[in-house]
């Protein structure tokens, strides 16, 4: 029993490791091509390795999300890991690849959506 229970921790913080991975992945695709297709001028050769890098992230990301529903046995605490990921993930990396602040607006916007994600986690 006590092995069962183990395995069963050990499990949903795969899965959760998997979502976090996956949406990190993802993004990571998604704002790298963007970047390299305005600066390439439009170039889909440039979006190639991309699509293999968020192919990863959305193997990922399925996985995670069907360990999670087994483990976790609610899918709204998977969507919220999911959001929460990418609330997280997201603006840290735009920062650094894009080395732009948010307009007030989408800093407000974002401000929202982690207390609507914070909010599905606790209640």
């Amino acid at each position: 029993m006590l092995l069962h229970q183990a395995m069963s921790s050990i499990l949903k913080i795969v899965a959760v490791g998997a979502i976090f991975f996956g949406e990190t992945l993802s993004v990571v695709a998604e704002l790298i091509a963007s970047k390299q297709f305005g600066k390439a001028g439009g170039h889909f050769t440039t979006l190639l390795p991309m699509f293999l890098l968020i192919s990863v992230g959305g193997i990922l990301l399925v996985c995670g999300y069907a360990l999670g529903y087994m483990y976790l046995k609610n899918i709204w605490i998977i969507v919220a890991i999911s959001v929460g990921a990418i609330l997280v993930v997201e603006p840290i990396l735009a920062l650094l690849l894009f080395r732009d602040v948010p307009t007030a607006g989408s800093l407000i916007g974002l401000v929202f959506g982690a207390l609507g994600t914070l909010a599905a986690i606790i209640f």
